[in-house]
């Protein structure tokens, strides 16, 4: 077969994990990635390929769910991609079992992880800045922006995986084509979609257990690409003064793969300076930024359109202060919790990771490659999210991030 599109994501400097099946293995189980090869990991299991692993569960990767998995130490994960990138460069594709082993175009990807608690933060600054300047005038960050990551939970109900087609929203917001702007309940005017990196919480931690950023790393587990589905109109309304709900419980889309911390280890990078000192729960001597570039496109039909593309180690906050402040107050961390950055966005034009700032509100006409038009999202359009960490020649990714917008139900 032809090779994918996301072929070079996955060489054997990456091995993600997700959860998979087919008709040769059509229980939901645990696998990784080699190009376009699914390997299944409890075949392997079978073959005596773990076995000199450590603390590796009898049965860990037969489960419908890498919650089991994610939860255990970070050093049994680096033992088990250690030992296929052995396999793998010993013998090839050879140094698994045949049966193991199945082409991507073969399977199908479920939901990684069971989500317990989703949570979005607002960690660029260029997306605080353009989001202020477009919707109230003023392009200065929140008060706190500053001081610590703000953030809003989400619903766990609502995220799913790659490939889940999502539903245009019914809700309540201000028609401003009618005199006087009343409030109607109706499909939303101004969906949005929101290009986001995610991490995947590995090793729980209980209640009242504080976490200093420095030490954030051995409770996670990996990380997806997440497009954080957004009602504009809804959400306008409805966040005065509390925050986002329905405007945001659409859905949530994440990819299919979790990249691991040890995979992304050679791609780290120095955060960007602060304004203001920090607490010491958010100090983080080492940094913990990562070089991962991220793109959106609009697709229609057999067109697509690139609007976006931004850099993860831009964001002022990072995923390890995310980790660290969500539990400040006390709250414990869950296996297969998501902790999302908020929006990905750059100062410039082609850097922006939602329309709401691509076209200023629905003010200036995005061009499409097909000859049409966008303010927002128009039923059947697809979003495609993709992230590549290191560069397109050398680097690891994470596949796609897809998502088709459906009409809206009625209520009938």
């Amino acid at each position: 077969m032809a090779p994918s599109a996301y072929a070079s994501h996955f060489s054997d400097r990456n091995i993600p994990f997700g959860i998979a099946s087919s008709k040769k293995h059509p229980n939901r189980q645990a696998v990784t990635r080699l190009a376009d090869s699914v390997l299944f990991l409890a075949d392997l299991c079978e073959h005596d390929l773990f076995s000199t692993v450590q603390g590796l569960p009898d049965n860990v990767f037969a489960r419908s769910a890498l919650n089991d998995f994610a939860a255990l130490d970070r050093s049994v994960f680096k033992a088990v991609r250690q030992t296929i990138q052995d396999a793998f460069r010993s013998h090839g594709l050879e140094g698994f079992p045949r049966d193991s082993v199945e082409d991507i175009s073969a399977v199908t990807m479920h939901l990684p992880v069971n989500v317990g608690d989703f949570a979005d933060f607002s960690c660029s600054l260029e997306h605080v800045k353009n989001a202020g300047r477009i919707i109230i005038n003023d392009e200065r960050p929140p008060p706190a922006f500053f001081n610590l990551p703000i953030v809003y939970q989400g619903r766990a109900s609502s995220v799913v995986v790659s490939g889940t087609p999502i539903e245009r929203p019914m809700g309540q917001f201000r028609d401003k084509t009618a005199p006087g702007a009343p409030v109607i309940f109706g499909p939303t005017r101004a969906l949005d979609y929101e290009l986001e990196f995610a991490a995947v919480v590995g090793k729980p931690l209980s209640m009242r257990q504080r976490l200093k950023a420095a030490d954030a790393d051995n409770h996670i587990f990996g990380f997806v690409v997440l497009n954080d589905w957004s009602a504009r109109d809804i959400q306008a309304f409805e966040m005065m003064p509390l925050g986002p709900a329905n405007g945001k419980n659409l859905g949530t889309t994440i990819s299919p793969w979790v990249v691991t911390l040890d995979a992304l280890e050679p791609y780290r990078l120095p955060t960007p300076p602060r304004t203001l000192p920090v607490p010491l729960h958010l100090d983080d001597p080492d940094n913990g930024a990562y070089d991962v570039r991220m793109q959106v496109e609009v697709v229609v039909g057999d067109s697509a359109t690139v609007i976006g593309a931004s850099e993860v180690q831009s964001l002022y906050w990072t995923i390890r202060q995310m980790v660290a402040h969500i539990v400040s107050a006390g709250s414990a961390l869950r296996t297969g919790d998501l902790l999302a950055t908020g929006t990905v966005s750059g100062p410039g034009k082609g850097t922006h990771g939602c329309l709401l700032e691509a076209t200023s509100g629905g003010v200036t006409l995005i061009q499409l490659e097909n000859g049409s038009t966008r303010a927002y999202l128009e039923d059947g359009d697809v979003v495609r999210m993709t992230a590549v960490a290191g560069g397109a020649d050398s680097g690891i990714g994470w596949g796609d991030c897809v998502g088709e917008l459906l009409p809206a139900q009625p209520y009938k």
